[in-house]
């Protein structure tokens, strides 16, 4: 069974593939049921009542995955009416209500732990993200993921970063080349590398990770367009900067914190890249309360 319309249409929206979603929900929610039923809500939830729940945020900030928890509650119950009170990419408040869903009793009570798993996952993801797009204001440098995500949950993390206000790094190895350095020992250096990947796709966009700011000067001189500074100190990305004069796009990562952002921002590199936004992040506190039963 598909999506219904409206559901496919909000995913479709966000640049999320429907199918990708209602497969990876179908999976969560059978891995929740673990082969059998809800057995609590089987006992003791008589199966035709019906009820109005509301999501809730229980602390403050940014709203990502509200279409993804509108194709749980829709998968578990077709039926399901679910009205809209915020929008993925706003901030909101602690007691904020975000979703009003009218569906069969059971049918929420079962699809409540996995919608509140991935918004409250995604949610966390674009908060943090858009802390370090605030420690950034006032420079030109973006905040950037990496591939450091949750394994099958990539797509839904990635959008969760972009509801934040980041940038999304390469999302699969195909997308785009990545020199590091496991790549540069294997062919005999950072300019054999390049050459070797120009050699194979002349037209694929091309990134060398560096760990000098030699290796820097040698990854210019080859001919790469970006250039990833790794685990520099801000000294030495301003001398890299120097060196390279706008001749490549820098992208600076490694143990970055927060607190080091604006340092970091304010030598004139292009993005700071950080696998902490999807990596160890807290999930924002949803959660999904019934407010009202048919007939009592």
């Amino acid at each position: 069974m598909s999506l219904p319309e409206p559901v496919t249409l909000a995913l479709s929206e966000t640049g999320l593939d429907p199918r990708y979603v209602e497969d990876l929900v179908r999976a969560t929610l059978e891995e929740d049921l673990g082969g059998g039923e809800d057995v609590t809500t089987t006992a003791t939830v008589p199966a035709d009542q019906r009820a109005v729940a509301v999501l809730g945020s229980r602390e403050t900030g940014v709203l990502a995955g509200l279409p993804v928890a509108e194709a749980v509650f829709a998968v578990t119950d077709p039926g399901v009416e679910i009205e809209r009170h915020a929008a993925d990419g706003t901030q909101i408040q602690a007691g904020s209500k975000v979703l009003t869903v009218h569906g069969r009793t059971r049918q929420l009570l079962l699809a409540e732990r996995t919608a509140l798993n991935l918004a409250s996952r995604l949610s966390g993801i674009a908060t943090a993200t858009r802390a370090w797009v605030e420690a950034l204001a006032g420079s030109p440098a973006a905040v950037r993921d990496t591939r450091k995500t949750t394994p099958l949950l990539r797509p839904l993390e990635k959008y969760a970063v972009r509801m934040g206000g980041g940038v999304n790094h390469r999302s699969t190895l195909s997308e785009s080349a990545l020199i590091k350095d496991n790549h540069i020992a294997a062919a005999g250096g950072i300019t054999a590398a390049f050459q070797a990947v120009r050699r194979a796709y002349p037209d694929l966009a091309v990134e060398i990770e560096v760990d000098t700011v030699d290796g820097a000067r040698e990854a210019v001189e080859a001919g790469a367009g970006l250039v990833l500074l790794d685990n520099f100190g801000v000294d030495d990305v301003l001398e890299a900067v120097k060196v390279v004069d706008g001749r490549a796009r820098l992208e600076v990562s490694g143990g970055l914190t927060l607190a080091q952002a604006g340092a970091y921002a304010a030598t004139g590199v292009d993005y700071l890249s950080t696998g902490a936004l999807t990596h160890s992040v807290q999930a924002l506190d949803l959660g999904l309360d019934v407010i009202a039963v048919e007939g009592h």
